[in-house]
C-alpha cells in the first residue's frame, strides 16, 4: 500500500491548474503573515509543500524554516529559494535536531489529516520542545468529524469562482476523482477530530489551546487552532 509521503513525492494532480496552485500558496502566505506577531522572528512551516510565496513571509522574519518530508518537494524548495538567505530547507529529522526553546512560532497547515493519532502525539512532543516559552503552535486545516469530500469540493469551487478558474476546477475535480488520490484517501483514510477533542489533545501536551475564527487557506469548513506553550 502506498504511503502519503510516497504519494506526495510524485507529480500529484491535487491542483487543477497553475492559477489554482499560485492562489492557494498566496492565500496561505497571507494568512501566516496575519497570524504572525511582530515578535515572531524565527518561524517554522511544517509540511510546507512547495510554498511558492514563502519569500513574502521571509521578508519580515529573521529565519524561516521550511520543513517537508517529501524529497522531491524539498528539491523544488532548494531551487526556488537558493538566493533567499534566511530561508532554510529541512526535513523532519533536521526539525528534531533544532535547538530546544528556539522557535517563536510553528505552523502546521493541512498535514494532520495525513498523520495517525500516534504520529500526531510524537509531532506535538517535538513542537513543545522546540518552541520558546509562550511560543505558539498554529495547527490548521483540521477536518471536523462531519466534513466530507463533498464539502471539500464545494469549497474548491467557491475558491475557483472567486479566483477565475471555475471551469478548470470542474475538470480538475473529475481528474482527481479518477486519480490515485481518491484511491489512497480511501485506503489510508484521513484523520478527523472534534473541536473539543482536539483542544484536549493540545492541552494534554502542555499547550493552552483555542480554536481560531478563521482557517488558513480557502476551506473554512475546516478548523484552525492556536496553542501557546506554557511554563
Amino acid at each position: 500500500m502506498q504511503s502519503w509521503i510516497e504519494y506526495w513525492n510524485l507529480d500529484t494532480p491535487i491542483y487543477v491548474n497553475a492559477r489554482h496552485k499560485q492562489l492557494h500558496y498566496q492565500s496561505i502566505a497571507a494568512d501566516i503573515k496575519n497570524l504572525r506577531r511582530p515578535s515572531d522572528r524565527i518561524v517554522l512551516d511544517y509540511g510546507c509543500g512547495e510554498a511558492l510565496c514563502a519569500d513574502e513571509i521571509a521578508r519580515s522574519v529573521t529565519c524561516l524554516y521550511l520543513c517537508d518530508g517529501a524529497e522531491t518537494v524539498r528539491q523544488k524548495l532548494e531551487n526556488r529559494f537558493s538566493d533567499v538567505s534566511n530561508v532554510k530547507i529541512i526535513d523532519s529529522v533536521d526539525f528534531q535536531d533544532l535547538k530546544d526553546n528556539f522557535l517563536d512560532i510553528i505552523v502546521i497547515n493541512s498535514v494532520l489529516q495525513y498523520l495517525t493519532k500516534a504520529e500526531f502525539d510524537t509531532l506535538l512532543e517535538t513542537c513543545m520542545a522546540k518552541l520558546k516559552i509562550d511560543g505558539r503552535l498554529i495547527v490548521a486545516d483540521i477536518i471536523p468529524l462531519s466534513v466530507s469530500a463533498i464539502n471539500d469540493a464545494y469549497a474548491l469551487l467557491q475558491f475557483a469562482f472567486k479566483g477565475g478558474f471555475l471551469f478548470a476546477a470542474f475538470t480538475g475535480l473529475l481528474r482527481i476523482f479518477l486519480s490515485d488520490y481518491r484511491k489512497i484517501r480511501s485506503e489510508l483514510e484521513l484523520s478527523t477530530y472534534s473541536e473539543g477533542g482536539f483542544i484536549q489533545i493540545l492541552n494534554a501536551h502542555g499547550f493552552d489551546a483555542q480554536r481560531l475564527s478563521k482557517n488558513i487557506g480557502h476551506n473554512q469548513a475546516r478548523m484552525c487552532f492556536e496553542a501557546v506553550k506554557q511554563n
